[in-house]
């Protein structure tokens, strides 16, 4: 009777939690679902900061603690909301600590500013720390206030590039890369001590592209020549007062005087009404009057393209698996309600025959139905097999400063056999086939094996340069001139014929709804592809991500690392850092697989 009695009493325990999680939920979901308060004549306060991912994190910890994180398409959507919000009567803007090393992201969510300024609305931009990515956000504001101790750092655009090279050669690593293109330089990473001639002339296009594209948005901004602007940026840093001085900041302030500063501009009566713009998310669209009609797919393709599912990794970050885009493109393409589709890209590529593999669904899906169109949107990388990706498309559109190209492919090893001798390891092979041995990670390949891969190399590569040329209406010889492995911006892109429009995603869509004759002014319901995964989805993908990497202890990576440690060559342990950030993704490939990669470092 006693057990009856604990059982009743821990049924009813449960019972009990079970509706007070579903009270709370129902509670919860009643206040999303109401939306902020938001009160008349309100400013709206945008902190843009972090690396601007293109959406909510995926990974445990960034779903668990970071989903009130920026991200490009967050802001982007409130400022839209804000524009035709007749209680939001400007915008605070608050850039600070963005830590991304592209500029197309940014280029997209400075043009979202300047179409919010097009209603009348006005933006006041305020900076803790004047870095030249949060000013260049803030200048396109209507005023820029700086705080009164902060210097505003405009210099130029600097690239920074690492090469391995010596510190393989000091613990007897041979890196032994092919590659297909003279400006295919992923691998220099590896076999080179500094820069080729025909690596400096891709990175000094590419820093000068940049530069000028700063350059031009300050200037824009600022109401200044683009004369005066390189002239000032060859005077920076600049002191607060001297940033005031040069008419590149309205005004000195801290946080706390901006009511006064805004009221003295008559930008604001009285003192501000904020709302943070991690709440205005949650404000329904319809109460604004965007009230969607037709559905257009969002094909999100973001990360290091593999073969297999999409996952994430704490060395790799997202990857994005063939077989899970192609399950998504499926699904794309069986519902007749997507009036159009759009392939947000934001990778530097990967494995060749993944690229290829998404690359032909793309195609059956564009051609099964010509009526419903396809159109790519880069983001800040679209290269190598990322540009794979964005062919099928009838047009693509990248921002100026989208790293695209790349159309290119290489493969390889570091071959361990030297670093294993150094400290008294042997190995030895028994074979069976002439070529068994061809990713052996202790010895360098023979000439035979040599001659084979660059010649498979050179077949894929016609045939990445075939395809581009039949979705660029072009002929392979013209689209090779302008490959080769070579990255271009999307501004350089576009005049070599890559690339069609200069805009973000919502310019993409805009074409989408015209090809697809939806009226210019109907709102549309963008669906993004894939959907959120569940933090169960993602905890368990780690899980085995993990459990994978345990692995990696006895590759011929972990080896070399490890035989370095060994060794104790000066300025090992930085090196043996190096390599282990700079190689990870290495670790996704499957051994000896052909890479459409672009060049893995690009810190600016």
């Amino acid at each position: 009777m006693a057990r009856g009695r604990g059982i009743r009493i821990v049924l009813s325990l449960v019972a009990l939690a079970v509706f007070v999680s579903v009270a709370g939920m129902v509670l919860l979901f009643v206040l999303v679902s109401r939306g902020p308060q938001v009160p008349d004549e309100a400013t709206l306060v945008l902190r843009p900061g972090g690396g601007l991912d293109e959406a909510a994190p995926t990974d445990v910890v960034g779903q668990i603690i970071g989903s009130d994180a920026p991200t490009v398409r967050g802001l982007i959507d409130s400022l839209e909301m804000a524009r035709r919000d007749p209680r939001i009567s400007n915008v605070l803007l608050i850039p600070s600590g963005l830590d991304t090393p592209f500029w197309a992201k940014l280029q997209e969510v400075r043009q979202a500013i300047l179409d919010f300024r097009a209603s009348g609305k006005k933006v006041v931009a305020f900076l803790e720390y004047g870095s030249e990515r949060e000013y260049y956000l803030a200048s396109a504001a209507d005023k820029v206030f700086l705080v009164p101790t902060s210097p505003l750092d405009l210099t130029g655009v600097a690239s920074y590039e690492l090469f391995l090279r010596g510190a393989l050669d000091k613990i007897g690593a041979y890196p032994d890369y092919l590659h297909v293109g003279n400006y295919k330089t992923a691998v220099n990473l590896y076999t080179e001590k500094g820069f080729t001639p025909a690596h400096r002339e891709m990175s000094t296009a590419l820093n000068r592209s940049a530069y000028d594209q700063l350059v031009r948005g300050i200037a824009e901004g600022r109401g200044k020549s683009e004369a005066q602007v390189r002239e000032l940026f060859d005077e920076g840093p600049f002191t607060p007062e001297q940033a005031r001085a040069a008419g590149l900041v309205d005004g000195l302030a801290y946080e706390d005087q901006l009511d006064d500063r805004l009221r003295e501009l008559k930008i604001a009566s009285g003192e501000m009404r904020r709302v943070e713009g991690r709440d205005y998310q949650r404000t329904r669209p319809e109460s604004v009057g965007i009230r969607p009609r037709s559905r257009i797919a969002v094909l999100s393709i973001s990360g290091t393209i593999t073969s297999g599912r999409s996952s994430y990794s704490a060395g790799n970050g997202e990857t994005v698996g063939s077989d899970t885009i192609v399950e998504e493109i499926r699904k794309i393409r069986a519902d007749k309600r997507i009036k159009a589709i759009v392939v947000r890209v934001n990778s530097p590529g990967g494995s060749s025959v993944a690229s290829d593999v998404i690359w032909r669904e793309l195609v059956i899906t564009r051609d099964q139905d010509p009526s419903r169109p396809l159109i790519t949107s880069m983001s800040d990388l679209a290269a190598s097999g990322g540009y794979y990706v964005a062919m099928p498309a009838q047009v693509i559109v990248a921002e100026p400063g989208t790293l695209t190209g790349s159309i290119g492919v290489f493969m390889g090893k570091i071959a361990i056999g030297g670093v294993l001798d150094k400290v008294g390891v042997g190995t030895d092979v028994v074979t069976s086939g002439r070529n068994a041995d061809i990713n052996s990670p202790f010895t360098p390949f023979t000439p035979e094996q040599r001659v084979r891969l660059v010649n498979y190399m050179r077949v894929f590569y016609s045939t990445f340069v075939e395809k581009a040329a039949q979705g660029r209406h072009s002929t392979p010889e013209r689209i090779h001139a302008v490959a080769q492995g070579r990255v271009w911006t999307g501004e350089q892109a576009r005049a070599q014929g890559l690339v069609d429009e200069l805009g973000g995603l919502d310019t993409a869509v805009r074409i989408a709804k015209q090809r697809a004759k939806i009226p210019e002014d109907e709102d549309v319901q963008l669906v993004t592809y894939p959907g959120q995964r569940s933090i169960y989805e993602t905890l368990t993908q780690q899980i085995g991500r993990s459990a994978t990497s345990q692995a990696l202890l006895t590759s011929p990576l972990a080896a070399l690392l490890g035989a370095g440690a060994a060794l104790s060559v000066e300025g090992t342990q930085a090196v043996r850092a190096q390599v282990g950030l700079l190689t990870a993704p290495m670790t996704i490939f499957r051994r000896g697989e052909p890479l459409a990669l672009m060049p893995f470092t690009f810190v600016r």
